[in-house]
């Protein structure tokens, strides 16, 4: 594509805003900032789209949410009138611009004959996959960029199961969008005369109670949440998000009584002011919530990001001090309480099964097989484990109670198919009132897995190469390690290179060739000697290689020391 050629065709046309024209015409004199706006479209995957907030075909404002969803709206056009009356959910996260942004991909849905169900306002990401299931939808839209910067924006799309896209059509719509021209060839409605005209039927407080009935319907323990109720306290921050209503209101079904929310991060703020970065994954984000936990003496912090699908949990040490847990190791945790209180209710299924990520620890398929579950593993992203869950369910091989990923990820019941904060945080403050009723915070009950278990210790290492250099760098890593596989790591032989693009097992030693179950994407793994899994893949939504690094030890010290050990040759990596 010809950047400089899309740069003024931009700039030539009426859809711009003054504003919009004033922003292009300040970066005239900038090849370089013109290029990365305009050298190519964002990519359309299954995750949707994700890019910064700028004017330009390589980024997220109003004309590319148009055209996304023109692209979108061709393919739900495709299932003909009955999914055309089925339509499309929409919903927003609490980032600048996205209620505008929801409103235009409504619009153009609207002027396609494609009925529309929209929330009022900003609402938690599992809870679109709910209505999209609830109302029986062909689609949905949710414009969240999750995790990211305040800088960034994004527009997921879902199918009528209530998950992400599926590859196929995803590859469907990127190849409509490849047809069609970002502004002559959209369809485009009045929101407020497409809501007059029945077309668009906004959503709120009714479709947020059914949501919550069945999330509520999770519930093991209820007894023993009231039975410490007096003495338990928690800490909440929805990092300035869309977990602000819900999660509170869910705890407080639960019968917490002394829920302290940090008043500076429940205002809802796309530009996220307390915070660098408003990721559970990040531990500095909670500075706020560690001194009200000290102020008022609570032992269990949890924080959900700004779409409320995804939830990070802190807890009190013996020294006083607040310890962060991992997204692997909150897994772990809640997988093994599960078991426990279906077990001690008698709702444990016949044949319980739990799933994982194939980034996701080891000691995940340890607590499962221990008690007497099948554990699964599938690509990452939430997509792939809704569908492992409906296959096995479909086919009664197994019931999933329990599904996640590493980074802090968890999906629960029968009523999402995504990630889903609500209810993980539910689930989280009943497990730590549990362990609270037996004299223990979450610290004391993670050393008791260990112990159980065996110690396994897990990091993940971002290799950041942003810009049009940083993607040629991220192609040449994957390549060279792809074609030149390393024979040992840190010392340490590899005895398997597995290749998830085509499903091929290569044994080290003799070069033989065999064949995996999971096949079609872009990771690399090397099992070492020593029991080790390095783990590469690009990420999806970032500029950035992520290597995983899955080990043992026999106790936390050696398990970290090899973490360590591997890490070095990590950060070798990025030259």
């Amino acid at each position: 594509m010809d950047f400089m050629k899309e740069y003024e065709k931009w700039l030539s046309s009426p859809a711009l805003s003054e504003a919009e024209r004033a922003e292009l015409e300040a970066i005239r004199n900038d090849p370089k900032e013109i290029e990365s706006r305009f050298y190519g479209p964002l990519e359309f995957g299954t995750a949707g789209l994700r890019g910064t907030m700028y004017t330009g075909l390589h980024n997220m404002n109003i004309h590319v949410i148009r055209w996304a969803t023109q692209g979108f709206a061709d393919v739900i056009c495709a299932e003909g009138e009955e999914g055309k009356k089925r339509g499309v959910a929409i919903c927003m996260d609490c980032r600048n611009h996205s209620l505008e942004f929801a409103r235009a991909a409504a619009g153009v849905c609207a002027a396609n004959g494609i009925h529309v169900r929209i929330f009022e306002s900003l609402r938690p990401t599992p809870e679109l996959s709910f209505a999209v299931r609830e109302y029986r939808c062909q689609a949905g839209i949710n414009v969240t960029a999750s995790h990211n910067p305040k800088e960034y924006n994004g527009y997921k799309v879902y199918w009528q199961d209530g998950a992400q896209l599926p590859p196929h059509h995803a590859d469907a719509i990127a190849k409509r969008l490849s047809e069609i021209d970002i502004f002559n060839d959209i369809k485009r409605m009045d929101y407020d005369e497409a809501v007059k005209a029945g077309l668009i039927e906004v959503l709120g407080a009714g479709t947020d109670e059914k949501f919550l009935s069945n999330v509520m319907a999770q519930v093991n323990d209820k007894a023993t949440v009231e039975k410490v109720a007096d003495r338990f306290k928690m800490v909440y921050t929805p990092f300035h998000g869309t977990g602000h209503k819900l999660i509170p209101e869910a705890l407080g079904r639960l019968g917490v009584k002394h829920l302290l929310c940090v008043p500076e991060q429940m205002v809802i703020d796309g530009d996220f002011p307390t915070v660098v970065s408003p990721n559970p994954e990040n531990p500095e984000g909670f500075y706020l919530a560690v001194d009200l936990a000290k102020k008022e003496g609570a032992d269990f912090i949890l924080g959900s990001d700004p779409d409320a699908d995804r939830v990070g949990i802190m807890v009190r040490t013996r020294d006083g001090e607040f310890k962060v847990i991992t997204g692997n190791q909150t897994g772990v945790l809640l997988l093994d309480y599960l078991i426990g209180a279906k077990k001690r209710a008698g709702t444990l299924p016949e044949k319980a099964v739990a799933l994982k990520t194939i980034v996701t620890t080891e000691m995940a398929r340890k607590v499962a097989e221990v008690n007497g579950l099948r554990c699964f593993d599938t690509f990452t992203g939430f997509k792939f484990l809704a569908e492992k869950k409906d296959k096995l369910e479909n086919s009664g091989e197994g019931k999933v109670i329990f599904s996640y990923e590493e980074s802090y990820g968890y999906m629960l019941g029968d009523y999402v198919r995504d990630k889903d904060a609500v209810t993980a945080a539910l689930l989280l403050t009943e497990m730590a009132a549990w362990y609270a009723d037996q004299g223990k915070t979450l610290a004391d009950a993670l050393e008791g897995l260990y112990e159980k278990y065996g110690y396994y210790a897990e990091h993940t290492y971002n290799l950041v190469m942003p810009g049009l250099d940083g993607l040629k760098d991220m192609a040449n890593l994957m390549k060279g390690l792809r074609e030149n596989p390393p024979a040992e790591i840190s010392g340490v032989k590899a005895v398997q290179f597995k290749d998830y693009s085509d499903g091929s097992v290569t044994d080290c030693a003799t070069g033989a060739k065999s064949a995996m179950e999971l096949s079609g994407s872009n990771v690399l793994r090397f099992e070492m000697e020593d029991g080790t899994s390095v783990i590469v893949r690009p990420s999806g939504t970032e500029p950035k290689i992520k290597v995983y690094i899955l080990t043992q030890g026999k106790d936390a010290a050696d398990a970290q020391a090899n973490v360590d050990k591997y890490g070095a040759w990590v950060k070798g990596l990025q030259k």
